[in-house]
């Protein structure tokens, strides 16, 4: 062989082979997180590209809440949708009957090393429309109760352990409030008193501690549950335990400036709590807990940030890149306990019962909700933004602040859903 051929040869293969070790997988991929889960799903990100060179993910942040399913909706029809995003499971009854989410069968979790059996079965179940898989959750994050030990334990509800005592049953936990404020506490309980999606997981949470449903054979809030669980926080405002229409900044710095000895809210803001304290911003001993059980049982209201494959009838996903979208998903699960520092209760066991995340606080303290929680009602006027939030801005709050008369503002609530589309 002549020299210049060979050289020429020779070239040519090892052009091809830097080629075919180049090549990567483009995945796009979308989401809603924005401030610490942002940061901290962005380092998810970068390090999987970092450490699979065959794959580039191409992120993109999208608004939170409606205007992100909206973009979905709008990027699926027309074929312009990305390969994988984040999704809220609770959304999932919203968006299958709309075709926006693709299915994920048997044989795909198989061979992404996934099974049922690595998730809680709450969230795990909250993923299916019917028996079918449409996305996998990444997390469970519900409601907790911050509390401040100093304030507690001046009022003798700090138990040895530092955890709150006392509180269990909704008489009991209106006498700890009464005693709150008898040692001077100026608000024991500070709620987000003025939006529905905070109130609407407040009163969920009491609906579904009594073991009843929002809705049952098509009727929505059957008997008196839903009476009882928002007369319970109506009362919280009108014996001057919780200020009316209070926003969701200051019902924080309620809690944060020492002014409220408890406060609920969600797990993301466990870092905001954890930033101050740090910082020498926080003036007072600070914890989580599991919300008390108020009526007959445990359960809170809980959602999942959930991955999930959108689906278009025009550009459907092909099946190679199927197989990527899955080996991101585990890998992301594999690797969730820095998400878990978001405050966020990883939905992959195997993070969950690690030995790091039993030793991450206050997370490990009210992780055990994970086995009662409870989602939103798996029916196409729920989840995040959905018609429920709205009635329960437009009826619910008003209640709770003394504007409608319970009876009336749940009647209300009635009217306005009973005629929407309830599968």
């Amino acid at each position: 062989m002549k020299p210049f051929i060979k050289a020429c040869l020779s070239a040519t293969i090892l052009m091809g082979s830097t080629v075919a070790a180049n090549a990567q997988t483009d995945i796009t991929w979308w989401d809603f997180l924005e401030g610490g889960d942002g940061a901290r799903m962005k380092a998810l990100i970068k390090e999987f590209n970092e450490t699979h060179p065959d794959i580039n993910i191409k992120s993109t942040t999208l608004e939170w809440g409606v205007p992100f399913y909206t973009k979905i909706q709008t990027a699926t029809a027309v074929g312009q949708q990305p390969d994988i995003m984040t999704y809220h499971l609770s959304r999932f009854p919203l968006a299958v009957p709309q075709g926006l989410l693709r299915p994920i069968s048997n044989d795909e979790l198989t061979e992404a090393g996934l099974s049922a059996d690595d998730y809680y079965p709450s969230s795990f179940n909250a993923a299916k429309v019917g028996d079918q898989l449409y996305g996998l959750p990444f997390d469970i994050h519900s409601i907790v109760l911050y509390y401040n030990k100093d304030a507690l334990d001046k009022a003798g509800l700090l138990g040895e352990d530092g955890k709150p005592k006392g509180l269990d049953g909704l008489e009991n936990f209106n006498a700890a409030l009464a005693k709150l404020k008898d040692t001077g506490v100026e608000i024991p309980l500070s709620l987000h008193t003025d939006e529905g999606g905070s109130m609407w997981r407040v009163f969920y949470t009491l609906l579904a501690q009594q073991g009843a449903s929002f809705v049952e054979d098509g009727k929505i809030l059957p008997g008196d549950a839903g009476l009882k669980a928002l007369k319970a926080m109506t009362n919280w405002v009108a014996s001057g335990y919780s200020p009316e229409l209070i926003s969701y900044e200051a019902s924080i710095a309620l809690f944060t400036s020492g002014r409220a000895a408890m406060h609920i809210n969600g797990v993301w803001e466990v870092p905001t709590m954890k930033d101050l304290a740090k910082n020498g911003d926080l003036g007072f001993e600070w914890g989580a807990v599991q919300i008390p059980v108020l009526m007959d049982k445990k359960a809170t209201w809980a959602d999942s940030h959930a991955f999930a494959i959108p689906h278009s009838e025009d550009n459907p996903i092909s099946a190679e890149k199927v197989k990527v979208v899955m080996q991101i998903i585990a890998w992301m699960n594999e690797h969730s306990l820095s998400w878990a520092d978001a405050g966020h209760i990883p939905a992959y066991k195997a993070v969950a019962e690690s030995d790091e995340f039993k030793k991450m606080e206050p997370n490990a303290i009210y992780s055990a909700l994970a086995e009662t929680a409870v989602f939103d009602p798996a029916i196409s006027i729920a989840g995040v933004a959905g018609p429920i939030y709205e009635a329960t801005q437009n009826f619910i709050v008003p209640a709770l602040n003394g504007q409608l008369d319970p009876e009336e503002a749940l009647e209300m609530v009635r009217d306005e859903l009973q005629g929407l589309e309830l599968n």
